[in-house]
């Protein structure tokens, strides 16, 4: 049926990275990591039309050897044609392959129904964001044949929360993301069955309100919202993402990669689906004219890592944060 279902039996050797203690102390425990948003890994772009069967289970591959247990698929901002393209193909080769079953546990559906301003739309391509509708909503889910975990939008995108409540009712994790939602919209929008706040601290401006603005409000609904966190030390300063997790509370808080086809890879040239992707020496993912992050290039041991070190985390409660709370968020 496919052209390309020759499925490779090593990961690559120049991805090889030696586990460290605090990786050890998870294989002890018996713990692995969970990642609710993956654009890519080892190589390999989720988002890329040219997908193949062997490309998808090379990174399948890597993430298990990486100690990751589980991933949600991050298929972003494109025309909807083109996002259900992307998502069909995965569909598709992971009925084949039993270690892309056990790995993508579904998918992550980041935009096209976010705000649409610079900074809050981050990387996401202004002409194909839109206001949400039940129509393109239902067609993506139908794409991804009962795949479709988690998706992310702008409350204020969402005329009467008809797509939040819908969602919800289908039993799927909503998440505000890319949003400037005023705190009446967000509690509207939790009331209608929001969940989960993407990668709190970014996919926002800069410059902000000192006061009024989109993490405090996010912050103050911590309690109802499960906010995510890209542990990079890129996206969000370290000292940042510990004020977040102390006023939110540990158990309020998980970490992602938002990892791209540049994650465990090194310096050089990547994708996230029509980007181009520069990674240099300190291995942040950038447009090639340094204007925005695109993704992340960090893998969840690094995040374990970075939670320890730099943050002041105890072992148990970064293992919390990368392992514990979002298997606890995604069910599995």
């Amino acid at each position: 049926m496919f052209t390309d279902m020759l499925l490779p039996t090593s990961p690559r050797g120049n991805l090889h990275v030696a586990k460290t203690a605090a990786a050890l102390y998870l294989d002890s425990m018996n713990k692995k990591f969970v990642d609710l948003q993956v654009n890519g890994y080892g190589g390999t772009d989720f988002n890329r039309p040219n997908l193949t069967a062997t490309q998808l289970h090379t990174a399948c591959e890597l993430l298990d050897r990486d100690n990751v247990d589980a991933v949600l698929a991050t298929i972003i901002t494109d025309s909807i044609d083109r996002m259900c393209e992307r998502i069909r193909l995965i569909v598709r080769y992971r009925q084949f392959d039993p270690l892309a079953q056990r790995i993508i546990k579904g998918f992550h559906i980041e935009g096209p129904f976010i705000n649409e301003n610079r900074g809050f739309r981050g990387a996401h391509p202004v002409e194909q964001i839109h206001p949400a509708n039940t129509d393109e909503m239902n067609r993506i889910l139908d794409t991804g044949e009962g795949l479709v975990r988690l998706v992310t939008l702008s409350p204020e995108r969402d005329e009467g929360f008809k797509v939040t409540s819908m969602l919800a009712g289908k039993g799927l994790l909503v998440a505000a993301g890319h949003t400037d939602a005023s705190l009446d919209q967000l509690k509207g929008a939790c009331d209608a069955g929001l969940r989960v706040f993407t990668h709190l601290g970014n996919g926002c401006p800069m410059e902000l309100h000192r006061h009024d603005n989109i993490i405090q409000r996010g912050l103050s609904l911590a309690g109802r919202l499960k906010c995510g966190l890209i542990a990079d030390c890129v996206h969000v300063p370290m000292p940042a993402i510990a004020n977040y997790i102390q006023l939110a509370g540990i158990d309020n808080c998980f970490v992602v990669t938002d990892g791209t086809s540049a994650s465990g890879m090194g310096p050089g040239n990547y994708s996230l689906g029509e980007w181009d992707v520069v990674v240099g020496e300190d291995l942040v993912c950038m447009a090639p004219d340094k204007s925005h992050l695109l993704g992340s290039a960090v893998t969840m041991q690094r995040c374990l890592e970075n939670l320890q070190n730099l943050v002041g985390l105890s072992r148990e409660d970064a293992t919390k944060l990368v392992c514990d709370n979002p298997a606890a968020i995604l069910g599995v």
